[in-house]
């Protein structure tokens, strides 16, 4: 590791630095640095048969010394410029029993932040109100922040996949739905919950969430190594579960019309020290234990008379973190309420 050198006075502004020996101490590092010396270090890497390096935008002009000439070009050639974030996200791919109590972590304290945020939530109330009542809740319980900046969708508002104004007044007879969770030792959650502002569903929201719920628990289940799939795989079964729950409820809809309008986004991603964690890694890849991912079904009705009247405006998803298991998945997020009689009970409790 390279780092700023210890400096009494430049720490006397900004505070105390690790320094190199504070590197192999804290960060277990094996050799540590100031990091003027990363120039020379550097020069001395290139005369390698391959180097690892993500190559930032302008790489070249990193390859040049004094004169500006590229040192590959003086003799100091090397065989491959290999990508080294692809073999760490390999490295990430899998979690260790450590990174998983983590995330459990994670996972428990978004969803009391959670609890705490629908029980608050009423008729009047703002969208930045309810971010900041989430906000506050998981830095309370040990969150450093939150993961990414929440979606906080009241209304129709949530028809939008990434709204993040997060401005507007929230409105009795109408559903909030929010997108968001803390980060706790650097390991993000990402849950997302659907409820009622005035604590009690609507006929139509009721039938509507049921549909999500049911298609959410269904994906959960194949969360598992016998299951043998990937979350593309999962992601086709949520489209097939969606259009026969959709039908219960009178939408003849074609899988055409369900993937670019009601349901079309992904069923999840993989999840660890970034939110959308490893984006090198394909999601045709079998899951496999302890692999985290999410599952986040969703139906956004448009205002579109297409669709049967009752359910337009109503946008709802929800989302849980799931460790991939041998033949049973682990729910990180399964404090956080999503049954109907649950999130109403939550919500009806304040």
């Amino acid at each position: 590791m390279f780092v700023n050198p210890k400096n009494a006075h430049a720490e006397l502004w900004d505070g105390p630095r690790t320094g190199t020996e504070g590197c192999k101490e804290l960060f277990g590092a094996d050799e540590a640095y100031d990091n003027t010396r990363f120039k020379s270090f550097f020069h001395d890497a290139l005369t390698a048969t391959h180097l690892f390096v993500d190559k930032p935008n302008g790489f070249p002009t990193l390859l040049a010394n004094e004169s500006g000439k590229e040192l590959v070009a003086t003799g100091l050639k090397i065989k491959a410029i290999k990508p080294l974030s692809t073999l760490v996200q390999e490295l990430r791919l899998i979690k260790s029993d450590y990174e998983l109590d983590l995330m459990k972590e994670s996972g428990k304290i978004s969803s009391k932040a959670f609890v705490e945020s629908m029980k608050w939530t009423k008729p009047g109330y703002t969208e930045a109100q309810l971010w900041a009542k989430l906000d506050f809740e998981c830095r309370m319980r040990g969150s450093s922040m939150l993961a990414y900046v929440p979606v906080v969708a009241g209304g129709s508002n949530a028809l939008s996949m990434h709204y993040v104004r997060n401005d507007m007044e929230m409105h009795d007879n109408q559903l909030v739905l929010v997108d968001g969770g803390g980060e706790y030792n650097g390991y993000a959650s990402d849950i997302t919950r659907t409820w009622p502002i005035n604590g009690t569903f609507t006929e139509p929201q009721r039938e509507l969430y049921q549909v999500v719920l049911n298609v959410n628990k269904a994906c959960i289940k194949l969360c598992t190594e016998v299951s043998n799939m990937s979350l593309n795989d999962i992601h086709n079964a949520s489209v097939k579960y969606m259009k026969e729950e959709l039908q219960k409820i009178g939408f003849s809809t074609s899988t055409w019309e369900l993937e670019r309008t009601l349901y079309p986004h992904h069923v999840g991603h993989y999840l660890g020290l970034d939110v959308h964690d490893i984006y090198d890694i394909t999601r045709a890849k079998k899951l496999r234990k302890n692999m985290v991912v999410t599952i986040e079904p969703g139906l956004y009705v448009p205002y579109d008379d297409r669709f049967p009247a009752k359910y337009q405006g109503i946008g709802i998803r929800i989302e849980d973190n799931v460790v991939i298991g041998t033949s049973d998945p682990y729910v990180l997020t399964s404090n956080a309420p999503k049954e109907i009689v649950d999130v109403e009970f939550c919500c009806n409790n304040n």
